[in-house]
């Protein structure tokens, strides 16, 4: 990969936010304490509060206190003397001259957009106008970027007008997480697993994102997006992507998002008839949540609603290596529990040679990718039952841990946020872990079609218990075809 410069200093636009405030300023707060940011390098917050520069850094010193990791005071020292604030509305000329103002001498600064899509095109124009979007620059997108097809590509093209691609940075926080690294070092760093990861050998493949709570206040949000549009089209899909890409040349950042884009246009497109046998929307109701009363969704929204909190689908790629594998993604709100896993279900053995007791024992290998709460990779073995039979020999499943960072994270070392390791790549211009526009604009294409098939059949959501892993049907969609959801 060519050397490109490091950045010098980062913009965080809506730097008094919760995305600020929880992830992006403790992330650049770890790094610089592990000697990661460069030698005066800024971190310049902006947004439209008045706020004192010193305020800021008190607001800022009490919520890195409050993590259980805890702070470093003399980190915290190093750390505050690059912190600055600026009182501004960006998507103004005035706005952007305070910023470049603040921002001195840099010449390669990052502006990292929390705010609203809306608003991206906006922020650029004045950026341009103030003459902060220079060669060096470079910005960093949050997702959604649009809510369909059409509006993405007006946000990209908005966005476009004063960046080129090569400095326009979509982060999706997922591909952040140690695991899912991992889970591309399991795959092409091994001779073990890439033979085996095709349709002759994989039976079928479950993508699960289940989340706790509810919408909350986010629901004018929300009621927006639903649960397609705000984690399958971005999240899921990128992790669809990862699990089923053809092996890349190298690690260079367009050679693993062109097999990326491959096999998001091999995505079967769905139809109408998808949407009744391959598909559930669902919508939580009134229930109990870890042991507490839970809302329904319209209770919290205040009126009816036809958004979906739920949505449960099968996939089918097109092409040689995965024909016939059924790619199952789930993920909703007020589920009974907080999990984000990859499950790979290999093929059983063709023929099995002990008794028939020991056949009953008998499961299919299957690899787990836990990326929340815990991370964690285990394959599921087949293994010898301890002792002796008078039936034969009788079997045991074992599951054999595979991850990395019980390998060598000791006793109290902090798992690190996964902002940290896409900052550090913006910051020297490493875009492999980021998604490109082309990228955006298929996985809309194939989310679209979706949205598409399910207004053609008239499908509204059907409503499940708060607590409860969705609506019934979300079992009989993966039961139909023999198969069942890991747990």
């Amino acid at each position: 990969m060519a050397e490109t410069p490091q950045a010098d200093a980062i913009v965080l636009f809506g730097g008094t936010g919760d995305l600020a405030r929880r992830m992006l300023l403790p992330s650049l707060y770890f790094l610089d304490a592990d000697g990661f940011l460069p030698d005066g390098f800024r971190v310049v917050a902006t947004a439209r509060q008045e706020m004192s520069r010193e305020a800021f850094r008190d607001e800022v010193h009490a919520a890195l206190k409050a993590r259980a990791e805890g702070l470093d005071e003399a980190a915290w020292r190093r750390f505050a003397e690059r912190l600055d604030y600026v009182a501004a509305d960006a998507t103004h000329a005035e706005g952007a001259a305070a910023l470049k103002e603040a921002l001195g001498e840099a010449r390669r600064p990052i502006f990292y957009l929390a705010l609203s899509p809306s608003l991206y095109g906006r922020v650029c124009a004045a950026l341009a106008g103030a003459g902060l979007a220079g060669e060096g620059t470079r910005i960093v997108l949050e997702k959604p970027i649009g809510r369909d097809l059409q509006s993405s590509r007006v946000i990209n093209a908005a966005v476009g007008e004063v960046f080129e691609e090569d400095r326009i940075f979509r982060i999706d926080h997922y591909l952040g997480k140690e695991t899912v690294q991992n889970l591309i070092a399991l795959r092409f760093a091994n001779t073990l697993f890439e033979p085996l990861w095709n349709n002759q050998l994989i039976d079928h493949v479950q993508i699960t994102v289940a989340e706790t709570e509810g919408v909350g206040d986010r629901w004018p949000y929300y009621d927006e997006y639903g649960a397609l549009r705000d984690m399958l089209q971005n999240h899921m899909l990128q992790l669809l992507c990862l699990v089923a890409m053809e092996p890349p040349t190298d690690m260079e950042p367009d050679s693993v998002r062109n097999e990326k884009v491959k096999v998001l246009k091999s995505l079967r497109p769905f139809t109408r008839a998808d949407a009744q046998n391959a598909s559930i929307r669902g919508q939580y109701a009134g229930g109990v949540v870890g042991g507490a009363a839970a809302q329904a969704y319209e209770a919290e929204r205040g009126q009816p609603s036809g958004t979906e909190t739920f949505v449960a689908l099968r996939a089918d790629i097109d092409n040689w290596r995965w024909a016939g594998v059924p790619f199952f993604l789930r993920t909703g709100k007020r589920l009974p529990e907080r999990r984000t896993q990859i499950a790979i279900q290999f093929k059983c053995v063709p023929h099995s040679i002990f008794g028939e007791d020991s056949r009953h024992d008998l499961v299919a290998n299957r690899l787990v990718i836990d990326l929340q709460p815990d991370e964690d990779i285990e394959l599921l073995l087949m293994n010898k039952a301890p002792g002796i039979s008078q039936g034969g020999m009788r079997l045991q499943s074992l599951p054999l841990s595979l991850s990395l960072l019980r390998a060598y994270s000791g006793p109290g070392a902090r798992r690190r946020i996964a902002y940290e390791r896409l900052l550090l790549d913006v910051i020297h211009g490493n875009s492999t872990l980021f998604v490109r526009r082309d990228e955006v604009e298929e996985a809309w294409k194939w989310v679209d079609g979706v949205a598409q098939s399910w207004a053609d059949a008239g499908m509204a959501p059907k409503t499940y218990p708060a607590g409860s892993w969705g609506p019934p049907g979300a079992f009989a969609l993966i039961e139909r075809v023999g198969r069942a959801w890991s747990d």
